[in-house]
């Protein structure tokens, strides 16, 4: 048998296995059912096709929007999403958005993980009665509560105030982040947290050196989570913000959209680059939003 030849049989068989027969990871693997393909791929379809239209229509102009909708812009024009990226209202509403997004991540994670290390860490009475309240928190969305909401945010003087809206969005991203910080806390060996009390160092030291560097992936997750969930918040801005100097992206819009309603494309083009930032944001954390997830499941 020649080398080449010896080789290629190497390549192909499994040394552990009896025999020298193939293993299981050299098997080639199995195609699903085509239907379930299908399904997947028309849902992907229904979910990319709207955000195709937007983005590809800014590039369009009116007359061609009018005469051939699904059609691709012949030709393309560029002069819609200029126009919007030297608008000042657009990078102010951005800077809203930019502002109140992290603000209420950074307050949503830091109080969330301080919570959660003590519902997860210490053991006191109405301990699950707490965690409780916060699981509750879930099934109540911010919509059901807006009303009373808007009356408590207008009795302490929030309205119009982008902390009117920042404070709220805390409260109301504490019960997820909890959800998903507990288990992870609890997943922390007490071994390791026996050590660093013979060595001297205290509860706030452990949390801060071990806690906050093992909850990593979960923090992160949270923060992903509460930051995209600020900046597509449009309910509480409707209700909270009047004047267009702090307006949001989300509300600025719905205002952009009632100003130049007979310029379709420049409406597009607007929308397209509100939406853009999250997109980006989420397409590049996934896979620490799914790997803070799958890490809070096995917790």
């Amino acid at each position: 048998m020649s080398a080449t030849t010896a080789n290629s049989w190497s390549s192909t068989v499994d040394p552990s296995a009896p025999g020298g027969r193939r293993g299981p990871r050299d098997r080639p693997q199995k195609w699903g059912n085509p239907v379930t393909y299908f399904i997947a791929l028309l849902f992907i379809a229904v979910c990319i096709a709207p955000v195709l239209y937007i983005v590809v229509g800014g590039f369009r102009t009116n007359s061609q929007i009018t005469t051939s909708p699904a059609a691709l812009p012949h030709p393309w024009v560029f002069s819609n999403y200029l126009n919007v990226l030297k608008s000042t209202t657009f990078w102010g509403e951005f800077a809203n958005s930019l502002v109140v997004g992290l603000a209420s991540t950074i307050g949503i994670v830091v109080l969330g993980l301080m919570v959660s290390f003590v519902i997860a860490r210490y053991d006191f009475k109405l301990k699950g009665a707490m965690y409780s309240l916060f699981a509750a928190g879930l099934m109540f969305p911010m919509v059901i509560a807006i009303t009373p909401l808007y009356i408590v945010i207008k009795n302490i003087g929030l309205v119009d105030n982008l902390l009117g809206i920042i404070v709220p969005q805390i409260a109301f991203g504490l019960p997820t982040t909890v959800i998903i910080l507990v288990p992870f806390l609890r997943a922390i060996p007490n071994e390791i947290e026996e050590a660093c009390a013979i060595d001297g160092v205290s509860r706030l030291g452990f949390f801060f050196r071990m806690v906050v560097p093992l909850s990593l992936p979960g923090v992160v997750t949270v923060g992903i989570l509460a930051f995209i969930g600020s900046w597509n918040n449009y309910v509480l801005p409707l209700y909270i913000l009047n004047s267009q100097a702090n307006f949001t992206l989300p509300l600025g819009v719905q205002a952009f959209s009632s100003q130049y309603s007979t310029d379709t494309a420049k409406v597009l083009a607007f929308t397209s680059l509100a939406m853009l930032p999250a997109l980006i944001f989420f397409s590049l954390f996934e896979k620490r939003i799914v790997g803070g997830l799958t890490g809070a499941v096995k917790g």
